[in-house]
């Protein structure tokens, strides 16, 4: 395949799945923030979460202090902004577009569908009108655009190319998330909260679990109330939830031996221990050791997959 249709493919993905996961950061900030609580604690949030997604010093050249409405404006329609909604699936619509031969009819009507409405629904106001269900939207339409390239595509490198922008994409939004909310609540801390503490607790932790869509799933599988240590072990180290770093690497892993090339040995071995070291981690471990360096660290070697991911096969060879 050439590098340059791997590389919109890869790009195409990864662009779906930022947009999904800027929606998911966004809705679980706005849910949060309905909470009682002081204005202190709630700026705490939503400067946490343009500090997760590195837009703090670009969001303090548009503006002189956070404000909830500037920070959503700025992370949904603001085009000067690349990591906006906004901006995310103008990219992988034009990604799509570059590469149409090697979508299905229905993967690429899927992208400029959703381009084509979310225009028309920022113009209408719908987002400021109800910004829940326009960040429930955006999901949708990220979950559409998978569903549809796994119902439709031949598997092939196209395919796994795509695949593999989404999880690496995936792997990286995940750890930003868990990072950034343990990192506001002091986590470190368990079990010395007072009962008001505890009841906020419970529907902060409750908020994060919905945006991952985890809620159901944690349930399901502890039947207890939620514990910040057991919603670290479920996002990070479960191979059986979908959007844990885990069951995200694994999919990297995977998709990474069905591209192989001459010279991707090495990036096949980086993924393969950062995989193994997910695998055989215990979560007391990591908290012991502390979270935030645990998933710094996690970043810096995602972000170096990345990086060898784009030299093994992006960028077209001299």
């Amino acid at each position: 395949m050439l590098s340059r249709t791997a590389d919109h493919l890869y790009w195409m993905s990864r662009y779906t799945e930022r947009a999904e996961n800027t929606a998911r950061m966004l809705d679980v900030n706005y849910q949060t923030s309905l909470l009682p609580q002081s204005a202190e604690v709630a700026k705490y949030g939503w400067q946490g979460l343009l500090s997760i997604s590195e837009l703090l010093p670009a969001y303090n050249e548009k503006h002189d202090q956070i404000v909830p409405d500037e920070v959503m404006e700025f992370m949904v329609k603001d085009e000067s902004n690349p990591s906006s909604i906004i901006s995310c699936l103008k990219a992988a619509r034009e990604n799509a577009r570059a590469v149409r031969g090697a979508l299905t009819t229905e993967a690429w009507e899927t992208q400029n569908t959703t381009w084509l409405d979310v225009n028309r629904m920022l113009r209408a106001g719908e987002f400021e009108r109800d910004p829940g269900q326009f960040f429930e939207w955006v999901k949708f339409r990220s979950h559409l655009s998978r569903g549809v390239t796994l119902g439709t595509m031949l598997q092939d490198e196209a395919f796994y190319f795509s695949r593999l922008g989404t999880f690496l994409e995936r792997a990286d939004n995940t750890a930003r998330l868990v990072d950034v909310k343990f990192h506001a609540l002091n986590s470190e801390f368990f079990g010395t909260a007072t009962e008001e503490d505890q009841e906020y607790d419970f529907y902060h932790w409750s908020a994060i679990l919905r945006s991952v869509s985890a809620f159901e799933v944690y349930r399901k599988v502890y039947r207890d109330v939620i514990k910040p240590e057991r919603v670290a072990e479920l996002l990070i180290l479960r191979a059986d939830m979908p959007r844990s770093l885990h069951a995200s690497l694994a999919e990297v892993v995977a998709n990474l031996a069905k591209v192989q090339n001459d010279q991707s040995a090495e990036t096949q071995r980086r993924a393969g221990k950062l995989l193994a070291d997910l695998q055989y981690a215990r979560v007391d471990e990591i908290l012991a050791t502390g979270l935030h360096a645990y998933l710094t660290q996690f970043l810096d070697r995602v972000n170096e997959l990345g990086w060898r991911i784009s030299q093994d096969f992006l960028v077209p060879a001299h």
